[in-house]
């Protein structure tokens, strides 16, 4: 029997910028002519939020918020090194990278080799940091090694097809040079003081963004810019079942593996109801307190509808993770919500126990 470790974390891409560089995302949103000036007057915020924006747009809480997610990534980083794996899987989404107008499966598994990571080099693809610097200075020619297991990968899907999951595979990208920035920033982050990261891993897209995926690139579109919505991702119980049966699978391997989901929580830029300046923070807490308690029925109640208007598309990622502790019945050893008001998304981190 294997021992499998659950981790949570967050590939948040404004990490990856200068502290004064980190509200962006909020200050675009200000530009918006379609939200009213009333919601946009800092005088309207709530308190917490007029803390963290300050007289500096937010640059001395991105040094504050920066701390916390470093603090929790490292956390995770050493339980994983300490787990020493056999594998690692990463559930992430494909914002509009390999998922494009050509094919868009509900979740595929990446059966890749070894391949090269140049992550300031295929921004122009990914995530949103194309022509900006990054806080470690890097440049175009820095990049890893993406150690693979394709053997692990291949008999994965095998078996999910055999269990009446059809899920998609793929030997090489499609569109973007090498993964989607849900795993290549993970791997930037788990690795966020540069000291190495060698362990093989498989990365497993799910299509989180569904209704957005091309309509709206997987991305930010204005108030009032007209959408003519994709058909919906599958639903939240679905990626619990998914994250089940990857689970039971690869627990009768021989394998040390390690599942890791890769996201930040409810997005501002979808939340409609906070005319998009601000996360979900009350349904994220919702979510949280219910993951803590263990009550993951709350969890696979939670209709579609609801994820979307929270603006929790990208925490699907957690529903499959969710969906493999429960069938495991791993008990969470640590975990920690960070909090925001600025900076787009609350982030949350998450071990549960090996079995």
């Amino acid at each position: 029997m294997a021992e499998i470790l659950g981790l949570g974390i967050t590939h948040y891409p404004p990490l990856c910028l200068p502290d004064a560089a980190m509200s962006g995302i909020l200050r675009w949103t200000l530009d918006d002519p379609a939200i009213p000036a009333g919601a946009k007057d800092p005088g309207n915020w709530p308190a917490a939020m007029r803390k963290e924006w300050a007289d500096d747009q937010g640059a001395g809480a991105a040094t504050r918020h920066r701390g916390a997610l470093v603090a929790g990534l490292d956390r995770v980083r050493a339980r994983l090194d300490e787990f020493k794996p056999d594998v690692v899987v990463i559930w992430g989404d494909d914002q509009y990278e390999n998922f494009q107008e050509d094919l868009i499966p509900p979740f595929a598994v990446l059966a890749y080799e070894d391949l090269d990571l140049r992550p300031w080099a295929e921004t122009k693809t990914s995530s949103m940091m194309k022509g900006k610097a990054n806080v470690w200075n890097e440049d175009e020619l820095f990049g890893y090694r993406l150690r693979g297991r394709p053997d692990i990968a291949k008999q994965l899907v095998t078996t999910l097809i055999e269990r009446d999951f059809d899920v998609s595979y793929a030997y090489k990208p499609l569109h973007h040079g090498s993964v989607p920035h849900a795993f290549t920033n993970s791997v930037l982050f788990l690795d966020y003081h540069r000291k190495g990261y060698d362990h093989p891993t498989i990365c497993f897209p799910l299509n989180c963004y569904g209704r957005r995926v091309v309509s709206c690139r997987g991305f930010m579109t204005r108030m009032d810019q007209p959408v003519d919505f994709d058909p919906p991702s599958p639903s939240p119980r679905r990626f619990m079942a998914l994250g089940a049966a990857t689970a039971r699978i690869l627990r009768h391997s021989p394998y040390r593996v390690a599942l890791i989901a890769s996201s930040s929580w409810s997005h501002a830029f979808l939340v409609d109801k906070t005319w998009r300046l601000r996360p979900d923070t009350e349904s994220d807490r919702h979510l949280y307190d219910s993951m803590v308690a263990g009550d993951y029925d709350f969890w696979r109640s939670t209709s579609l509808q609801q994820v979307e208007e929270a603006g929790q598309q990208e925490v699907l990622n957690w529903w499959t993770l969710v969906g493999a502790m429960e069938a495991l019945g791993a008990k969470l050893e640590w975990s920690e919500f960070v909090e925001t008001h600025i900076f787009n998304s609350n982030k949350v981190f998450a071990v549960f126990e090996a079995q």
